[in-house]
């Protein structure tokens, strides 16, 4: 261990050496001033440094900062304007399902579950940015989309030369389970083989009362091995439809019908599996899905169920 270094002074009076004694305040003074210069000179050197010296970090976060300050304000005015067009397009859809399914139109928020919300500290806020932009963009163009299609619905509705499709159920009182099989290759009751089914099974008891679905001509009301007692009918704007396996058939062909006019009784004549209604709609020739005619005689949700079950029922009833 090293000694403390002594000082000593010559006492010419005594004619020796003493020694001289350490001052403890000023031996404190001189270690505080020592203090402070050193911090002084860490200050400044660290203010001269980052006055005139940037780490790649500072540099790219000032350019992350100029960048949000040009994004920000366009940003600012496309949320304006995606918010003016959704509160457009729910207004629109409420009179849509106020007049087709008088009702509310369901309020959708994609944002009430905030749960997913607290990953996003951990996202760099460039990419939030950039996503924010590309979802804005995508929106509004999906909202001039939407807003084109409300213009030409309004503008078909507004004509008076409209020709509506077949909208009404040809039987009444019917739920979504009582929905077959629709259009597509379905499993034959009979061969227990893929074959393509051209309408749509509506499983109802049989002598159920079987309606036209829209005004319009008798063509055909014959009987055949294949449908059974089979009548169809034409309607304006290229529309046919088909009501196959009837037990009795009450119109011939040539005969004007209206809406909702009893045209027969539901049997299972022909080649059917149980008493059922194949019903069919085609427009210029080509076969359409039944289904997407009931959506204005039922409510939202039984309509999405008898989509679901038309579609995933793979066993035809003919």
């Amino acid at each position: 261990m090293a000694k403390r270094s002594k000082i000593f002074v010559f006492d010419a009076e005594n004619f020796h050496f003493g020694e001289v004694p350490r001052k403890i305040g000023k031996t404190i003074l001189m270690a505080l001033l020592y203090m402070l210069l050193t911090f002084t000179l860490a200050v400044l050197t660290y203010l001269a440094f980052s006055l005139f010296f940037r780490t790649d970090t500072e540099r790219r976060l000032r350019r992350e900062i100029r960048m949000y300050e040009r994004l920000y304000p366009d940003l600012e005015e496309r949320e304006q304007l995606l918010g003016d067009a959704i509160a457009n397009l729910q207004h629109k859809d409420n009179e849509i399902y106020g007049l087709v399914f008088h009702s509310s139109a369901p309020g959708l928020d994609p944002m009430s579950d905030r749960a997913s919300l607290s990953v996003v500290d951990s996202i760099p806020d460039s990419r939030l940015v950039a996503y924010t932009r590309e979802k804005a963009d995508s929106l509004l163009s999906r909202s001039r989309e939407v807003e084109a299609a409300f213009r030409r619905v309004f503008r078909s509705l507004s004509d008076s030369a409209l020709v509506l499709p077949p909208m009404i159920m040809p039987v009444g009182d019917i739920t979504y389970p009582q929905i077959g099989a629709s259009v597509g290759r379905k499993i034959n009751p009979f061969y227990k083989a893929y074959v393509y089914h051209e309408g749509l099974d509506l499983i109802v008891a049989r002598g159920t009362l079987v309606s036209a679905t829209a005004d319009g001509t008798v063509t055909a009301a014959a009987s055949s091995r294949t449908t059974g007692n089979t009548v169809r009918i034409r309607h304006e704007g290229g529309y046919e439809t088909v009501y196959a396996h009837l037990e009795s058939m009450s119109v011939r062909a040539g005969q004007q019908v209206r809406a909702g006019q009893k045209i027969g009784t539901v049997g299972m004549s022909g080649q059917a599996f149980a008493p059922h209604l194949h019903y069919e709609v085609r427009k210029d020739g080509a076969l359409m899905e039944p289904v997407s005619y009931f959506f204005a005689s039922v409510s939202p949700a039984e309509y999405a169920n008898m989509l679901y079950m038309s579609v995933n029922t793979m066993q035809s009833m003919d």
